[in-house]
């Protein structure tokens, strides 16, 4: 290979590293051909071909410790030409150009691996490292305790109580009297929907049921004292931090028939009335004297009221027109419910209830005043003023009506 290189001097337009590697080459050539001339050119020809002893040859130049070391050796080579030949011509560069050398052995011997000159460097020799994506390490998941809930915006809550009352009076009781017991059951359901943003949704569901003996009464064993199913609902979005666009619905109507001592004739049933009231308006949330008085006042200009009466023999006596089973109107409503909670002992619930078609008038107070003396012992005393323009005018009380009674016994509040 080395018989090939030119011997026409470097162009200027070489660098200085080139024109000091073709020097390089210019006096290995000659020393080469020298060598060849000393072993026989035939023998050289027939066993020469290219290996990786002639690195040195074409790498940059390199003082190589094993080719002194070699060369100054007595009867090292073995009759093995190549190898001598080759070191001949690096030991005449390094003593007659050592100008020409860039670097050492011990120096590539610093900066990385050594070449070996001493083996063919053969593709079976040779080391690929096989390049392998690193496996992804997954993190290890360690419980402490946390626990994530998706978030639930409904609430429920419930009341309960069943109350009685007994009295007994002998016959010969110097006032009069008679013995009586009473009994009466509340029952209040809500479940309430809150996203805490816009939208709010509530419902509530209250059945009242009330029930006396009378021994004056030979007509009817069991009378009601107090009869109520009310469904109230209300969805609203939010207008400001307090207020709401709402619409709300109204339901009521009761559970048994309702009778009066020694009289059989029927005053109430179920669906006897029956009043529906669909209002549009804006609700108003009360928190007042630090969130002890609590609730709602929806007030609605515009309100929708639906009666119905199933016995044609009430229709009269409920404001609707002889023979007609419906009446329909339209007016202004407006609800407050609120609780007062004074002690851990004692609060107080009221609901005003008002729907005026400005024509006719209906107004109800609810006023539910409870003494709680334990977790299940309580004592409520209720008063229920009413009034109502659409009925017959009564001749002691006009259009007013009222109601109160006192009870004590087992309540419990969810």
């Amino acid at each position: 290979m080395a018989q090939n290189i030119k011997t026409t001097p470097p162009s200027t337009k070489y660098s200085a590293f080139t024109n000091k590697y073709i020097d390089s080459m210019e006096a290995a050539k000659s020393d080469f051909d020298y060598s060849l001339s000393q072993y026989g050119n035939d023998s050289l020809y027939i066993s020469f071909f290219p290996k990786a002893n002639y690195a040195p040859l074409f790498l940059p130049p390199t003082f190589y410790k094993g080719i002194s070391h070699r060369t100054l050796a007595i009867g090292s080579y073995k009759n093995d030409m190549q190898n001598e030949a080759i070191d001949n011509v690096m030991m005449s560069i390094y003593l007659k150009r050592p100008d020409l050398i860039r670097t050492t052995e011990s120096h590539l011997d610093i900066i990385g691996p050594t070449l070996e000159v001493n083996h063919r460097i053969t593709p079976d020799e040779q080391q690929l490292t096989k390049h392998v994506a690193p496996k992804a390490v997954e993190p290890e998941l360690e419980d402490f305790g946390i626990s994530i809930y998706k978030p639930n915006f409904w609430s429920y809550n419930g009341d309960y109580y069943l109350q009685f009352l007994q009295n007994y009076v002998s016959d010969n009781w110097y006032k009069g009297g008679e013995s009586n017991y009473s009994i009466i059951g509340a029952v209040t359901l809500q479940a309430n929907y809150n996203n805490k943003q816009k939208i709010k949704w509530e419902n509530k569901l209250e059945m009242k049921l009330g029930l006396q003996t009378s021994q004056s009464d030979s007509l009817h064993t069991l009378k009601t004292t107090e009869d109520l199913l009310r469904y109230t609902g209300k969805f609203g979005l939010q207008a400001t931090k307090k207020w709401y666009y709402t619409v709300q619905l109204l339901a009521n109507t009761q559970f048994m028939r309702g009778y009066k001592n020694n009289d059989v004739f029927t005053y109430s049933d179920f669906a006897s009335p029956m009043n529906i009231n669909l209002s549009l308006g804006m609700d108003y949330n009360v928190e007042w004297f630090g969130k002890k008085l609590i609730g709602t006042i929806h007030l609605a200009p515009a309100a929708y009221n639906f009666k119905y009466v199933s016995r044609l023999a009430l229709s009269t006596r409920y404001g609707l027109r002889e023979g007609h089973h419906t009446l329909n109107d339209i007016g202004s409503e407006c609800t407050l419910d609120l609780t007062w909670t004074f002690s851990d002992m004692m609060k107080w619930k009221t609901r005003l209830y008002g729907y005026t078609t400005y024509k006719r008038a209906e107004i109800e107070w609810e006023n539910t005043i409870t003494f709680q003396f334990n977790k299940y012992i309580s004592s409520n005393i209720f008063i229920y003023p009413r009034f109502d323009d659409g009925t017959k005018r009564d001749g002691k009380y006009g259009y007013w009506q009222y109601k109160e009674y006192a009870s004590i016994g087992f309540s419990y509040s969810l």
